[in-house]
């Protein structure tokens, strides 16, 4: 069996020396985010798009909610992100008008390639299409797209797209019904 040098994926870098710098300035500035009140709505969408976010109208995203890479961000028009909600931005995630990720939420853009031996980090796109709600606790994993008005079960575990308009729910995520038309 051939040996792994395993130090050579840590020394790899998975991040530009701007994102890094970014990375720091946005550990810098998330008290401002984190300790304001949570009715300053504009405020918190002013701070995200300062860092390169891009924030529909009316978008709420509540003090506790965790975002790694504001940059990395599309919020829609009236969407919403609660409290203690994870938007783990390591590649893109778009978040559909008015759509809705529930407290807990964790949406995940960010995972390692384990066809290698290295497992190089690998940063696939979420979409969260418009009129979706994520309910409380559940994942979203790497690379999924959530079609429009779909409704995702709390603590379901989705690691594959869901198509416009159905309801999931589970681990692993599967259908349960569909949402009316």
């Amino acid at each position: 069996m051939e040996k792994l040098d395993v130090g050579a994926n840590r020394s790899t870098r998975s991040w530009s020396r701007r994102e890094q710098a970014g990375r720091v300035a946005w550990a810098a500035a998330r008290p401002l985010f984190a300790l304001s009140p949570r009715p300053m709505w504009g405020w918190r969408r002013w701070l995200l798009r300062r860092f390169g976010a891009r924030v529909g109208a009316e978008a709420h995203v509540y003090p506790s909610a965790r975002i790694s890479i504001p940059w990395n961000l599309n919020l829609g028009v009236q969407c919403a992100v609660g409290d203690r909600a994870t938007l783990y931005a390591l590649g893109p995630i778009a978040i559909g008008d008015r759509a809705t990720v529930s407290q807990g939420a964790h949406i995940c853009a960010g995972t390692h390639d384990l066809s290698r031996p290295d497992r190089p980090l690998i940063k696939p796109p979420i979409l969260i299409g418009e009129d979706v709600w994520i309910a409380a606790d559940a994942f979203v994993g790497p690379g999924v797209t959530v079609g429009a008005g779909a409704v995702i079960g709390a603590r379901a575990v989705v690691v594959k797209d869901i198509k416009p308009g159905w309801i999931v729910a589970g681990n692993p995520a599967k259908p349960i019904g569909k949402m009316n038309s």
